[in-house]
């Protein structure tokens, strides 16, 4: 009769299985390791690349982009809607079509276009006490009031006689109204604002965060509300890419996913977005054995999806909200490679 180790109660078992990778494949160029002076850059090269596979032959169907967690390709979906690339996402909604990103887009447009009747209906409804009715009476004297008024400064005096939560949010609008006013600065603020409604609507708010602060972020890089607006209103083509499209490929998406969605799937090229200390694997992940080894497993899976060119890349500089670092080394999980394994490569965009 064999004994066998028994763990802790309370405990799992777990088993370790070697593995012995090999391929068939002759020839091939090695993976990439892409360093980006930061997100946008990064999400910038992946753009070019993918044009560039795509000159060379490769289906936009035959392309991936996997990420540890949604929101990390929000910045990349509005480059890729920016060159008419089309996309699928897996695992996660599109930015723009996630709620409280809506919301967000919503204070904004009311900024820059305060007749914006659909938006005020929006944000009017997220205040506590007001219904259908009482958004309906405000807008018609919002309406009435911004075609009496003469200038977009002195419209945002006219909010007198509402309810003092409306008031409250006219005050803030006003303070965010003077085209000085950094985007970045405005976002930053209604975020602020808009935390109790949303803590309050949603459940998984600590999950969704995550998406407020990358919304925060990409504002960070435009000069004004009005060009941010316009790239968040882009959505990307229901073609393929203008000028190369290959006869027979009517319906080619590149895709977009998270990790675990795409396990058992297989593409001719992937990327794998944001191999950085911090980010894949997660903070939260270095405080559990399991968490981490996990977080292995996952990296095990991205790389092995490529069939024949894999690319990854990892921003610099990111700050990390959660811990209140600077995250600038790549994943602990790519330490001591060999050149001869991992071609390293710093990102240069002309």
């Amino acid at each position: 009769m064999t004994q066998v180790p028994q763990e802790p109660a309370g405990k799992p078992v777990r088993h370790k299985f070697a593995k012995k990778l090999f391929t068939n494949a002759k020839e091939g160029s090695l993976p990439q390791l892409m360093i980006a002076e930061n997100e946008n850059v990064q999400s910038k090269f992946v753009v070019q690349k993918v044009l560039e596979l795509r000159e060379q032959g490769v289906p936009l169907d035959e392309i991936a982009v996997l990420f540890r967690s949604s929101f990390l390709s929000f910045d990349l979906e509005i480059e890729f809607a920016k060159a008419n690339i089309p996309f699928l996402k897996f695992g996660g909604f599109k930015f723009i079509e996630t709620s409280h990103v809506k919301d967000m887009i919503a204070y904004l447009r009311v900024l820059e276009n305060p007749r914006d009747a659909v938006s005020w209906n929006r944000i009017l409804l997220l205040i506590g006490g007001i219904g259908p009715r009482s958004a309906e009476k405000i807008i018609d004297g919002i309406l009435q009031q911004r075609t009496a008024t003469s200038t977009v400064a002195s419209f945002w005096e006219q909010y007198h006689g509402y309810p003092e939560p409306v008031r409250e949010l006219f005050s803030l609008l006003k303070s965010l109204s003077p085209e000085r006013v950094p985007p970045a600065d405005k976002v930053s603020r209604l975020v602020t604002y808009y935390h109790p409604v949303f803590k309050n609507r949603y459940d998984d708010h600590a999950k969704r965060k995550k998406d407020l602060e990358m919304f925060e972020q990409i504002a960070s890089r435009y000069d004004n509300v009005g060009t941010l607006l316009a790239d968040l209103a882009l959505e990307p083509p229901n073609e393929s890419v203008a000028d190369i499209t290959a006869p027979g490929h009517e319906e080619e998406f590149l895709v977009l996913s998270t990790i675990h969605s795409a396990k058992g799937l297989e593409w001719n090229s992937v990327f794998v977005l944001y191999a950085l200390d911090g980010r894949f694997p997660t903070s939260r992940a270095a405080e559990s054995i399991e968490e981490m080894e996990e977080e292995r497993r996952l990296m095990y899976v991205a790389c092995t999806r490529a069939k024949e060119h894999l690319f990854i890349t990892y921003p610099i500089n990111v700050y990390d909200r959660e811990s209140g670092l600077i995250l600038t080394k790549p994943s602990r999980f790519l330490e001591g490679l060999s050149e001869n394994l991992l071609e390293p490569w710093v990102i240069q965009l002309e």
